[in-house]
């Protein structure tokens, strides 16, 4: 097939590597998601679980979320409704912004998030950690960290 552009094709190599990283992703995050399920949370709510609960006082300004759980503050909105119907979390304002409104990790979103993070943790290692040597785990690192520093440096770039 031709292209219009100079980039090269993928080898069968990189492809290979390229696409197995891509079912990889897409299988773990699956079940992942699944074994939160029982709790009745997402990723993306237990994302903003572990955001919130390691912040100081266990608050985030709602855009700060956003950008760290790369989620749009329209959508990051309407996840934060459900999370407050459901207990986990709550809105306060920001005294030194009155357009600025926090996200708030309820008592309920932190005990939740005290039973759960076992399981999740236990989830990870089954399906991930413990499938890989700690050489492997340290070449993965190694080999993925440019990756992140690059995709952290696009944030906010169009």
């Amino acid at each position: 097939m031709e292209t219009e552009t100079a980039t090269p094709w993928l080898t069968d190599a990189e492809q290979c590597a390229w696409r197995t990283y891509l079912d990889v992703n897409r299988m773990l995050t699956h079940q992942l998601e699944r074994d939160l399920q029982p709790f009745g949370l997402t990723m993306n709510d237990y994302e903003i679980l572990v955001n919130l609960s390691e912040s100081p006082e266990r608050r985030l300004r709602m855009s700060d979320l956003a950008a760290s759980t790369l989620q749009s503050k329209s959508r990051l909105s309407h996840q934060i409704t459900r999370m407050e119907n459901a207990g986990l979390v709550e809105r306060a304002h920001c005294e030194s912004d009155r357009r600025g409104l926090y996200a708030v990790l309820t008592d309920h979103g932190m005990e939740t998030m005290r039973k759960v993070a076992p399981h999740h943790v236990e989830s990870v290692r089954r399906h991930f950690i413990d499938r890989l040597s700690p050489e492997a785990l340290a070449d993965l690192h190694d080999s993925l960290k440019p990756v992140a520093e690059e995709l952290r440096g696009l944030r906010g770039k169009p």
